[in-house]
């Protein structure tokens, strides 16, 4: 039985066996010296972070056990989300396979999909990117015009996507691609499991302003996905979309988001704004708030309540928190850490871009939660 409020004893006793694991697993470079990790150094902790996390079972907590998951619920999860943030703990390298392509896999997959790559997920063998976004449809994402061309056995994919992240190390890309010129947006789409290590794939990593290479943009020629990789219906593949997006601007993500958040409010309380006498008060405050709604949408996840409005606005208050943490860093004029908010300030610039922008998210917290008329 899953816990269903924070404020069981169950979940006092689970956080603790969370909070000692943690500790007693964290990468000894990440514990002495994040703040100073090279980026390939950071790939590594995120690499080792994600065999120990599958090692102890914390790889899955809410994927239903038949898939190897332990099937808790979204409380034991934000637990350990929670405990992890604590702990300044790095994100695995595994994330979007964990995060996005498992829990939609389980969604919306067949059986044969689910016992093909599920278990790789989990281990981080394979590791996933999501291929939505093209130059000309990021937040209007109905608009991609890379094609999914019937031919026997499956599907020819011709097109570009762009700011796919981890793109230049994944095996497998969560594809949407239009599948019919003829029918109307929204049913025109089909959503597919694409092999990225194939001929016809083309990554073109893409130097980021703060020297990183995040994200790549992906050409596709005559890439085949077979049949047994559609996911869903033929043309209905915005209805799989959603739930990708769902979990991309959901709890787990405004969850790891909160690690991220932490981390650099910790730095700033512990050195950086402390010593150069900026006031770093009010982050505090909203890292507070966001964790309030965290766990409130949590528990009417739990509950299998209606979690839509509670969680609506945690995209938006992440992507901000973080900008502004980043931004009093920068200002604080830290001679030991320049570096690191330097480098974290322009990646956090992207924030409120992906996973659609502030300003469509603020549109529909307008048109759905608050149901202003126009």
């Amino acid at each position: 039985m899953s816990i269903t409020r924070f404020d069981e004893p169950a979940a006092a006793e689970f956080r603790a066996d969370v909070a000692a694991w943690v500790r007693d697993a964290l990468p000894k470079k990440w514990q002495t010296s994040r703040a100073s990790l090279t980026p390939d150094e950071v790939q590594q902790a995120q690499r080792e972070w994600d065999a120990a996390l599958h090692a102890a079972g914390y790889a899955g907590l809410s994927w239903p056990a038949e898939y190897g998951g332990r099937g808790f619920g979204p409380i034991e999860e934000l637990i350990y989300y929670e405990e992890s943030s604590r702990a300044n703990a790095p994100d695995g390298f595994g994330r979007i396979g964990r995060v996005l392509a498992g829990p939609t896999i389980i969604a919306a997959g067949t059986e044969a999909q689910k016992a093909k790559y599920l278990p790789r997920i989990l281990d981080a063998s394979e590791i996933w990117c999501q291929g939505f976004s093209e130059p000309g449809a990021g937040s209007d994402l109905a608009s991609v015009t890379t094609t999914a061309k019937k031919v026997d056995g499956g599907y020819l994919i011709n097109g570009q996507k762009i700011w796919t992240s981890f793109a230049q190390y994944s095996n497998r890309c969560l594809m949407l691609a239009k599948s019919s010129a003829e029918l109307p947006r929204h049913h025109n789409l089909s959503f597919l499991l694409l092999d990225m290590e194939q001929e016809g794939v083309d990554v073109r990593p893409i130097a980021q302003i703060n020297g990183e290479e995040e994200f790549s943009e992906v050409f596709f020629t005559d890439v085949f996905v077979a049949d047994e990789d559609l996911v869903g219906e033929e043309h209905e593949g915005w209805r799989v979309a959603m739930t990708v997006l769902s979990n991309e601007r959901g709890t787990t993500e405004a969850a790891t988001r909160l690690v991220e958040a932490t981390a650099q409010i910790d730095l700033l309380n512990r050195c950086c704004a402390s010593s150069s006498g900026l006031d770093a008060a009010r982050l505090d405050d909203r890292r507070e708030l966001l964790r309030w709604h965290i766990v409130r949408a949590t528990e009417e996840k739990a509950a299998e309540l209606d979690w839509f409005q509670a969680g609506s606005i945690l995209k938006v208050q992440w992507s901000e928190l973080i900008q502004d943490s980043t931004r009093l860093g920068l200002d604080s004029g830290c001679s030991v850490h320049r570096d690191y908010w330097r480098h974290h300030y322009l990646a956090s610039k992207a924030m409120s871009i992906y996973s659609g922008t502030n300003e469509i998210q603020r549109n529909i917290i307008t048109d759905r939660v608050l149901k202003v008329a126009r």
